[in-house]
């Protein structure tokens, strides 16, 4: 008969041998929390400025290309979410799982799964939005040169998006060892490269070509291309602990991914579908200005959502490895710990923007249309971001412990209320301001459901 001290021998044994996977077995939380986060939070900060600097370049061109982008802007967040959030997250659980269940060759095996799976994803994902782009903009209420930019800049991201996808994965592999500097290091050293990169291609500087929108576009892919080939080589290289080398394929390892990853999609889609819809009836019942304005708004929502990722990923890590190590008494405590982060930072930046908003729409533009409703939106909405960073992070912390029906149920809860209640407003009073407001209570409704599920539901026993 096996005692329950030789069952937890190959788990003491794996976490010795790997000093990043005993400080999230053993550690103390709170400390351990804010070690592995703040390099991933950079790394997402960074991600995500490469989108807030190509909007200020193109911002340059006119209101129509800025207009154009905001259509773009839920679509490639979409897929970004999905690339590193959601999939990313049931592949940096799989492999934490296995690593904190001492299951090495699984974890090296469940790398190569990742890539192609995410490879898969994005060659589809591209072969879609090619042929979509054009209906699906017109849908989001483009039109005229706001169209025609959102198409030049859409059709070329994304005929290489599958190099984002690639880069994300791997990303997250790296990530499930509990080796947060890696990916963050990569890609803020990306980050910086565009800063320079993505003017001189948009306005022709020095030897590059005058693409306009366009340049944004290339500059961006050429960010992927290198970020992926990094990452690829460090973890081919053999200094990553799940390394990537050839081997079979499996369909138990793809669903050990699938089954958080692909479910875990939906809650990205749910998000951008009620920005996109959103965005299409500020659009169609405001004009362009308006549209500029609450695409130039929301983008810092799009700024929230790299921060609650930079505290949740590791969530997923130190949740998932403790599960696999048989310890769910941590797990609670870890990501109530984590959730209360999160709200800290996101609700900093949520008052800040209300209290100073053109500190960030000017950066954007001078229409005072566009200020006009960015300052509303930031205003209304701005307050209340505290709750959407708490619920993002705790969805990350569901990853781990592969329990996602709350968190999706409250996103629903948010798409209707943001959605429904947003077209109700316009219908019933014709004001953004009670618009936005269905936008604020949403958020309050979807941190809410989530905290209290760890709070209230969550068996430690289970």
């Amino acid at each position: 008969m096996t005692t329950p001290a030789a069952s937890n021998a190959p788990h003491a044994a794996s976490a010795a041998a790997n000093p990043r996977l005993q400080a999230m077995l053993k550690g103390p939380v709170l400390p351990t929390v804010a070690r592995l986060a703040w390099p991933n939070l950079a790394m997402m900060l960074a991600q995500s400025s490469t989108g807030l600097i190509e909007t200020w370049f193109v911002s340059r061109l006119g209101t129509a290309p800025l207009a154009g982008m905001a259509l773009v802007l839920p679509v490639l967040m979409l897929l970004q979410n999905m690339a590193g959030g959601a999939m990313g997250g049931g592949i940096s659980a799989a492999v934490s799982r296995a690593l904190g269940g001492g299951r090495h060759a699984e974890a090296s095996s469940l790398a190569l799964h990742a890539v192609v799976i995410n490879a898969g994803l994005g060659i589809v994902s591209s072969a879609a939005l090619l042929l979509a782009g054009p209906y699906l903009y017109r849908a989001l209420g483009g039109s005229g040169a706001a169209l025609d930019a959102a198409l030049t800049y859409s059709d070329i991201v994304f005929a290489g998006s599958v190099m984002m996808w690639v880069m994300n994965a791997l990303a997250s592999v790296i990530r499930g060892t509990g080796n947060m500097v890696t990916p963050g290091a990569v890609i803020c050293g990306g980050a910086l490269l565009l800063i320079p990169l993505s003017p001189s291609l948009i306005f022709g500087w020095g030897p590059m070509p005058e693409l306009g929108i366009a340049g944004a576009g290339v500059a961006m892919l050429i960010y992927y291309a290198l970020g992926a080939a990094v990452l690829a080589w460090y973890c081919l290289s053999g200094r990553n602990a799940a390394k990537l080398q050839r081997g079979p394929l499996r369909w138990p390892l793809a669903m050990e991914i699938l089954s958080v990853g692909g479910v875990a999609a939906i809650n990205p889609f749910i998000t951008n579908t009620m920005i996109g819809a959103t965005t299409a009836m500020v659009g169609a019942s405001f004009g362009v200005s308006a549209l500029a304005g609450y695409g130039t708004g929301v983008r810092l929502e799009y700024l929230v959502i790299p921060v609650a990722f930079g505290i949740g990923a590791p969530l997923v890590a130190m949740v998932g490895s403790n599960l696999g190590a048989r310890q769910p008494a941590r797990v609670r405590q870890i990501a109530l710990i984590g959730g209360a982060m999160s709200f800290a930072v996101t609700e900093a930046i949520g008052l800040c923007a209300a209290i100073w908003p053109l500190s960030w729409l000017r950066l954007f533009g001078t229409d005072p249309g566009m200020l006009a409703t960015g300052t509303t939106y930031l205003r209304v909405v701005g307050p209340f971001y505290g709750f959407f960073g708490l619920g993002f992070a705790l969805y990350f912390a569901s990853q781990g412990a592969r329990r996602l029906k709350w968190p999706l149920l409250a996103g629903l809860l948010r798409l209707l209320v943001a959605v429904g209640g947003g077209w109700l407003a316009i219908h019933l009073t014709g004001s953004l301001v009670a618009f936005f407001a269905a936008s604020a209570l949403g958020m309050v409704l979807y941190g809410a459901v989530i905290a209290s599920v760890f709070l209230f539901g969550f068996r430690e026993t289970s």
